[in-house]
C-alpha cells in the first residue's frame, strides 16, 4: 500500500484486518428481504471484496474520493456501473434502488452521526445497516434510558430500528490506527410503519430535550410550548435521559394538543 493510500483522509480509517472484516460483512442477513448492499466508503476495498464473493446480494460502492474510486476500478472491474462516485449524503436513493437495500460500512468517523440521519431518512427503503463507527457514537446508538450515553441519537435511531452492539474492534485493525476503539452494530427496521404521533415535532422534541439535558422537560421544552400550557403529565417532571422512546411518543401527542 503507498503512503498516499495508506494516510487518513476525510475523517476515515482504513480497516486492514481480514478477520474484522468478515465478521462485518457476515453480520449481513440477507432474508430480511433485501436483493441490494452499498457499502458506503470502500476506501481500499477490504470489506468490498468479501461482499463480492457473495450471490443472494448484489454489491454496490459509494465513495466521495476520486482516488479510491479509480482504485476500486482497477481493482474490481466486475462492479462495472455499481461504483457510484459521490457524496452518499446527497445520494437519491431513487434513482440507483428501486428495491430495497441494506448499508454496509466502516463509516468516516467525522460524519457518522450524519450517515445515520441519511439512514432514517430513507428508513423505508433500508431494513437493515450494518456498521462500523467511534464505539462512543455505537454505544450511543444502543444505549437505553438512563444512562449518560442516551442521547439524541439513541432515541431517533431506536425510534425506527432495533440497534444491536455486535463487536469491539481496536484501534489496530486500522492504517493508520485511530486514537480511539470502534464498535460494529446492526440495525434492523422495526415495525413501526408510523410512530403515531407528528414525526416532525417528535424530532423536535427529542432534540429540545436533549440540547437541556441537566433540566427538567418542563424547562427544556418551554421552547416549543410554554410551561402554562403543558398541563400536569408527569413526564415533564423527569429529565431526556429518563424517557423510553414511547414516552417521547406520549409527550409529543401532549405537546401536539397544546400547540
Amino acid at each position: 500500500m503507498s503512503n498516499v493510500r495508506a494516510k487518513k483522509h476525510l475523517g476515515q480509517h482504513f480497516l486492514t484486518d481480514r478477520h474484522a472484516a468478515a465478521r462485518i460483512v457476515g453480520a449481513l442477513r440477507p432474508a430480511l428481504g433485501y436483493d441490494t448492499v452499498l457499502e458506503v466508503g470502500p476506501g481500499m476495498g477490504v470489506l468490498s471484496e468479501l461482499l463480492l464473493r457473495h450471490t443472494d446480494y448484489q454489491t454496490w460502492l459509494i465513495d466521495i474520493d476520486a482516488e479510491s474510486v479509480q482504485y476500486l476500478k482497477d481493482n474490481y472491474p466486475q462492479l462495472g456501473g455499481r461504483l457510484i462516485h459521490g457524496d452518499f449524503l446527497n445520494l437519491d436513493f431513487s434513482v440507483h434502488f428501486p428495491g430495497k437495500l441494506a448499508i454496509i460500512g466502516n463509516f468516516p468517523y467525522n460524519i457518522s452521526s450524519q450517515i445515520l440521519f441519511k439512514v432514517l431518512e430513507e428508513r423505508d427503503r433500508v431494513p437493515e445497516v450494518v456498521g462500523m463507527f467511534q464505539k462512543e457514537v455505537a454505544e450511543r446508538c444502543a444505549a437505553p434510558p438512563g444512562g449518560k450515553e442516551y442521547g439524541i441519537l439513541s432515541v431517533l435511531v431506536q425510534a425506527y430500528y432495533h440497534v444491536e452492539y455486535l463487536f469491539t474492534v481496536k484501534a489496530g485493525a486500522f492504517n493508520p490506527p485511530p486514537k480511539v476503539l470502534s464498535g460494529v452494530i446492526r440495525l434492523t427496521r422495526n415495525a413501526n410503519e408510523t410512530l403515531g404521533c407528528d414525526e416532525k415535532l417528535f424530532w423536535r422534541v427529542v432534540k429540545a430535550a436533549f440540547n437541556q439535558r441537566r433540566k427538567t422537560l418542563r424547562n427544556a421544552l418551554a421552547v416549543i410550548v410554554p410551561k402554562d400550557r403543558m398541563g400536569e403529565n408527569p413526564l415533564y417532571d423527569l429529565r431526556a435521559e429518563r424517557l423510553s422512546v414511547a414516552d417521547f411518543v406520549q409527550l409529543t401527542n401532549d405537546i401536539s394538543q397544546q400547540l
